[in-house]
């Protein structure tokens, strides 16, 4: 499997229309003007077909399959892409704030509705003109990689965020009408997954497994896109201090090292070559991801709490110094 692919995202900008098929047809030519950067996936913002259409939420609601799924679709099918299609969705008469996922065959692949739909009554009985919170935080296996999806109040529920990463997600989109700001960061640093925005507002951004912002628009810009690896590592600097120079001085531009001074104690590994996998860095090297550095001091602590001795562990850093070598 290639883990590698190219996220496209779109901003809206603020753009508003009266009805949702002046809104489909806008963005559809924003969808098919991003094609020329041949995209593995483009990103929507959330319910953007609703946006300036009066009513409830059940005005600009539509069934899936229906009509802008279909055009949507459509251009998936022939462009070979994933698109992530955000808009109010009608199951009889439960309304929900969705995300369609539309495959590269133009099929549905799932439908996240939004689980935490922010209340627009004073006395919190009606949520966003009537929609109904989704009952499951699902993700998506694509052919480059997991992924989940949030929508804009969804933000402010750490909850949901540990869920898509209990689930192996390992990279998220968050569609939302505005843009949301340092909290992006800190899911994505915290949980060491991409985080990708998609907003109606004025920046959309491409997030990386550290929390540095890799790529964003700048109004009136409209799209960003940027090849990311899914099959990447995070890994802490002690025991491995030598080795963001050593992968770097291998294997030059075919892998891409970062690390963020002064004060990180986090370097990120992303290979740029599709036959290069972090499993094998990692037994070339001899390191470990940050999240297993810090289980093994988990399993340790627990022991010790329990008035036990720890066992040993064998790491992949072996013996060798853990600073300076």
């Amino acid at each position: 499997m290639n883990s590698i692919a190219r996220i496209t995202s779109i901003c809206q900008n603020g753009e508003s229309h009266p009805t949702v098929e002046k809104h489909r047809e806008a963005m559809l030519q924003r969808v098919r003007a991003a094609l020329a950067a041949r995209p593995d996936l483009v990103c929507l913002p959330e319910a953007f077909t609703s946006v300036g259409v009066e009513g409830p939420a059940a005005a600009s609601a539509e069934t899936v399959p229906g009509p802008t799924t279909d055009a949507f679709s459509a251009v998936a099918r022939s462009a070979g892409c994933y698109i992530l299609c955000p808009i109010h969705t009608r199951d009889g008469d439960v309304i929900h704030n969705s995300v369609v996922v539309i495959g590269r065959d133009g099929g549905i692949v799932g439908v996240y509705h939004k689980y935490c739909p922010v209340t627009t009554s004073a006395d919190y009985t009606v949520f966003e003109g009537g929609i109904t919170p989704g009952t499951d935080i699902p993700v998506f296996d694509l052919d480059f990689g997991r992924i989940g999806v949030q929508i804009c109040f969804d933000l402010g529920f750490p909850e949901n965020w540990q869920t898509l990463a209990d689930k192996g997600a390992r990279l998220v989109v968050w569609t939302s009408a505005y843009d949301g700001g340092f909290p992006l960061q800190a899911y994505a640093y915290i949980h060491h997954y991409w985080v990708v925005t998609s907003t109606r507002s004025q920046r959309t951004r491409i997030v990386d497994p550290c929390g540095e912002i890799v790529a964003e628009t700048n109004p009136p810009e409209a799209v960003v896109s940027r090849p990311v690896n899914l099959d990447f590592i995070v890994s802490h600097l002690d025991w491995n201090t030598a080795i963001p120079a050593g992968i770097q001085k291998k294997y030059g531009d075919r892998v891409s090292v970062r690390q963020w001074v002064p004060g990180s104690s986090h370097f990120i590994v992303e290979p740029l070559d599709s036959t290069i996998r972090t499993e094998d860095l990692q037994k070339e090297f001899g390191f470990e991801s940050t999240s297993l550095y810090h289980e093994r001091h988990r399993k340790a602590y627990a022991r010790i709490r329990a008035g036990q001795k720890p066992e040993p562990q064998k790491a992949l850093h072996g013996s060798r110094p853990q600073w300076g070598g």
